[in-house]
């Protein structure tokens, strides 16, 4: 028997005392230090900005000393302005974190040791004080993937999210998909495609993905936001999809397409060991100028994509939704948060499509919406994450 999801907001922090913990918390004569980290190498770098900027500006500074740290396209770690409105969404434009945006940051590689150092040009390398826990708001590859949580785990620095492991696996839809279906989560059809497949035999590629049916959803394995994905109707456009995806990661899944409402529902660690607090579902449902909900109509659509929260479900379908976002969660050791996506079919039955270990995090995104919806709001939710955090144990656990 599975045990029953949380269906009420989480508790406060006081409910936190029972945790154990290996590296030392912060004296209670200052403040926590939280390094917001943000931008990075993935297609997803903007959407980690206007992440960021949500973030920065819900933090209570009364509780927290807050350090913002960018990560460039180019993979280097700049100390930002702590400024929201400059990493928002503004007339269209894409925020990004410049080359010249502020000194380069060196983080802590060496186990105990949490100090942050600025080197500036012409300067003698100064030290911006220990990182108490660290707030990773990098989507997609190099950030969201395990590669920056493997990075803290050996300084031994707290943070935000899911560790290694859970955060590779939930990256990689492919893998995700394997790993829910051995534990009995109910999954789609699909196929993983390697560039060795492709470049080798792409004749028998053509020849699997017809017999999984068209029309098909053609992704990178490793990718969010919707970016390199494709509705493939019939073979003739299978080609030009496969190479857009690939040009964000040369493994890529093939999906079946399934005829059912897009439902999501956001998952929260509980403090106390129990089962993991569920949200509310929440239904995208996308107009009719879009095919999908794809990278356009998440972030540039306006009103043509609707968001509801929570979504109009018979009980018994949220109740089953609430479980299987739950043990989807336990399933892959997932810790912090996380949002499961699903399709509610018309005979009530429910698939997971996938999980996103580190959701967007505006207060229009899903994820947090989700929350408000179940009781929890923005700041809340932010310090709640921060706290089970701090709280965490180093080290293996």
């Amino acid at each position: 028997m599975n045990a029953m999801p949380r269906s009420e907001p989480p508790a406060g922090p006081s409910s936190m005392t029972r945790r154990s913990r290996s590296a030392s918390l912060p004296p209670s004569s200052r403040r926590p230090r939280v390094a917001v980290v943000f931008g990075g190498r993935s297609g997803e770098h903007a959407i980690s900005c206007m992440t960021a900027a949500s973030v920065l500006r819900a933090l209570d500074r009364s509780t927290y000393d807050v350090v913002p740290i960018g990560i460039t396209t180019r993979g280097r770690w700049v100390l930002a302005p702590d400024e929201p409105a400059r990493w928002e969404l503004a007339d269209g434009r894409l925020p990004e974190v410049g080359d010249d945006e502020g000194p380069t940051v060196l983080v802590p590689l060496e186990a105990g040791s949490r100090t942050l150092t600025v080197l500036e040009p012409g300067q003698v390398p100064r030290a911006l004080g220990e990182v108490d826990v660290v707030f990773p708001l990098l989507h997609g590859p190099f950030g969201e993937d395990g590669t920056l949580q493997g990075l803290l785990e050996l300084a031994d620095v707290r943070y935000v999210g899911s560790g290694v492991l859970a955060s590779a696996a939930g990256m990689d839809k492919h893998v995700m998909k394997l790993l829910l279906a051995a534990q009995g989560i109910p999954i789609g059809d699909h196929l993983l495609v390697t560039a060795r497949q492709w470049e080798r035999d792409p004749e028998s590629v053509r020849a699997d993905v017809e017999e999984l049916g068209y029309p098909v959803y053609v992704k990178p394995s490793r990718a969010g936001s919707s970016l390199g994905i494709s509705r493939v109707k019939g073979p003739a456009d299978l080609d030009a999809a496969v190479e857009a995806a690939r040009r964000h990661d040369p493994r890529i899944v093939v999906e079946a397409e399934i005829e059912g409402r897009e439902i999501e529902c956001a998952v929260l660690e509980s403090a106390d060991g129990g089962p993991p607090a569920t949200s509310l579902p929440g239904e995208i449902e996308v107009g009719s100028a879009y095919e999908f909900y794809d990278f356009e109509a998440k972030y540039l659509s306006g009103e043509t994509v609707r968001l509801s929260c929570p979504a109009d479900l018979p009980d018994d379908v949220v109740h089953r939704v609430r479980d299987i976002a739950a043990r989807t969660f336990e399933a892959l050791g997932c810790e912090g948060l996380a949002r499961v996506d699903f399709f509610v079919r018309p005979d009530g039955s429910v698939l997971v499509n996938e999980i996103n270990t580190m959701p967007g995090f505006t207060p229009i995104s899903m994820y947090p919406r989700m929350w408000q919806a179940t009781g929890l709001s923005y700041p809340a939710l932010v310090d709640r994450l921060l706290q089970l955090a701090l709280h965490r144990r180093t080290g293996l656990r």
